[in-house]
């Protein structure tokens, strides 16, 4: 299926498998728009829906991912509106940013190929895993403004990154780069930008490989966990082995233990098993 020019802000392509989704407002540094909001919410639904793309990628036009929330669109104009409206837009902003992204059906990379500012944080932690450029860019400029870091960028930078290197940034409003970002732990890898498009293939292809069914309850299920006891996870991820099982049209569990077992023909901690559907 062609998605060309279905949407104002964001660009998507389908091919083999990986559909490339990119913040399309280079001329603005991709800054997200309650227009961009819109379209991400729209994508974010329909491409769910999309056999063919089996695993997302996130990325932005020119030299950005994405500097955060347009000031101008986003708070100037939105602030001249009534409370409701603005309450309107703020949901529109967390229901992809967070809602949708985060729990998302399908594995999400966030590839960072350049600045990424503020909001942008949002959907970076929101995303499964993310590599992003040695050369990026990374900053929590809320402060640099007068105004916190907005959004659930806070409860981003709280699950990802430790206590005094988030206080570090929020507090400071300083950038750091994609090694800086690797070593706190905000992103899985950075590698040069000239790498870039084929490390996150190669990563996709990966996951391309995986069985769907697994691969949803295995993320959303350490996601969850995270927010539960001990005794609630017990029962929790037990619940979510046997709903995988059951849901699993391929039996991929039985069809593991066969090539390991029987056929001898894998090994589990090195390789995945060979899938037949």
């Amino acid at each position: 299926m062609s998605y060309e020019n279905r949407w104002k802000t964001v660009d998507v392509k389908v091919e083999s498998g990986i559909a490339w989704v990119t913040f399309n407002r280079p001329e603005k540094k991709n800054a997200m728009s309650p227009q961009l909001n819109k379209d991400m919410i729209d994508v974010l639904e329909v491409l769910e829906l999309d056999g063919d793309a089996r695993v997302l990628v996130l990325t932005g036009a020119g030299d950005s991912w994405t500097a955060g929330m347009d000031l101008k669109e986003y708070f100037r104009e939105v602030d001249e509106q009534p409370e409701i409206f603005q309450e309107r837009i703020r949901r529109d902003s967390c229901r992809w940013q967070w809602q949708l992204l985060r729990m998302y059906s399908k594995p999400t990379i966030a590839m960072v190929n350049g600045w990424c500012f503020g909001g942008g944080f949002s959907p970076l932690v929101a995303c499964d895993l993310a590599i992003a450029a040695d050369e990026a860019t990374f900053g929590l400029s809320e402060i640099n403004w007068g105004i916190p870091p907005g959004n659930l960028v806070s409860k981003a930078m709280a699950d990802t990154v430790g206590h005094r290197t988030s206080l570090y940034y929020i507090m400071t409003g300083k950038t750091f780069g994609g090694k800086e970002a690797e070593n706190m732990g905000l992103i899985n890898k950075s590698v040069p930008l000239s790498q870039l498009k084929d490390e996150v293939t190669e990563l996709a292809n990966t996951l391309l490989e995986k069985n769907p069914v697994v691969l949803r309850t295995a993320k959303n299920g350490f996601k969850r966990c995270r927010e539960l006891t001990w005794d609630q996870n017990e029962d929790y991820l037990y619940a979510k082995l046997d709903q995988c099982i059951h849901r699993d049209n391929e039996g991929g569990r039985q069809e593991g233990l066969k090539q390991f077992l029987d056929e001898k023909s894998i090994k589990p901690g090195l390789q995945s098993y060979k899938r037949t559907g």
